[in-house]
């Protein structure tokens, strides 16, 4: 597994080099780890004065002052890095460095709501996902998960962006440990409709507490059904949650309760949108810390 991982020495940013050194499944398959931290560009005029040669010491030398506290924590987990030391916005270099990589996850520590109203998880993170098409992890908050097993949850909801978020867990089952347990968490809708006359007068029927079941299953069955025939396929055992509410209130909830990491499968838009997650993937990051990991299809 390929894992870019931008550091900009911040406790954020900590967190994310603790996880990873407790990873000691993914440690044994021996992955190849990158670290990069991106420093701010010099103005040009101050640039062109120093040389060339000069400007890249400059920045070699401060980001060695994050990298190399890394690079020994890691060391003394048995964890074999790069490093790389770029100039830049951190967001373009970011992207670009993991496509340039092919990285298979990206791993960036953020905090809450960012000085940006609206940004979920601080303006780099933010723009990471925006930008980026590739799997993201995103550890925030107060804590990162410590140990090599760790429950997963998976938000299934029958698109290819919930099932593509499936076949990254079965792919990198390392990432979760040896005895990580994954879960497949579903939000049915809950059907109450209280009787109301229309605009004709008419009575608008509610459902049977049977017909509710029914239309349940139903949903449940075509949401997970095929999540569920991908762990089979995989031989992979996986467990299954069936809530029902609001999807992005109760997944939130439940994750944060019961789960180390939570994944969802999310389409995104460009630029800096609000919305960059989808609508159910922002409520379930507004509303709880659990580490979340973004999946393209």
């Amino acid at each position: 597994m390929r894992i870019l991982v931008p550091l900009d020495g911040s406790e954020y940013s900590k967190k994310v080099v603790t996880f990873l050194a407790s990873r000691s499944t993914l440690i044994g398959a021996e992955p190849e780890l990158h670290l990069l931290n991106v420093q701010p560009a010099l103005p040009s005029q101050a640039a062109a004065q120093l040389g060339r040669a000069v400007t890249r010491r400059i920045y070699e030398s401060e980001a060695e002052t994050v990298l190399a506290p890394a690079r020994r924590a890691l060391a003394r987990a048995g964890i074999h890095v790069e490093t790389h030391a770029d100039s830049g916005h951190p967001v373009v270099r970011i992207v670009q460095i993991a496509d340039d990589l092919k990285a298979d996850l990206i791993v960036i520590g953020a905090h809450g709501y960012s000085e940006f109203r609206g940004l979920l998880f601080g303006s780099v993170t933010h723009g990471v996902l925006a930008r980026s098409k590739r799997p993201v992890l995103v550890l925030r908050g107060a804590r990162a998960p410590r140990g090599d097993a760790l429950k997963v949850g998976i938000a299934a909801d029958g698109s290819k962006f919930g099932l593509a978020a499936v076949k990254f867990a079965l792919r990198h089952r390392d990432l979760f440990g040896a005895d990580g347990r994954m879960t497949l968490v579903h939000v049915v809708p809950d059907f109450v409709m209280p009787v109301m006359a229309d605009l004709g007068g008419m009575a608008v029927p509610t459902f049977t507490e049977q017909e509710v079941k029914v239309l349940q299953d139903r949903d449940f069955e075509k949401s997970v059904g095929p999540a569920r025939r991908l762990f089979e396929k995989a031989k992979a055992s996986v467990d299954e949650v069936r809530l029902s509410g609001m999807p992005g209130e109760q997944i939130a909830a439940f994750a944060k309760k019961n789960l180390d990491v939570l994944l969802v499968g999310s389409h995104g838009y460009g630029g800096f949108k609000t919305a960059v997650l989808g609508s159910v993937a922002t409520r379930i990051a507004a509303r709880c810390d659990t580490p979340l990991l973004i999946v393209r299809a």
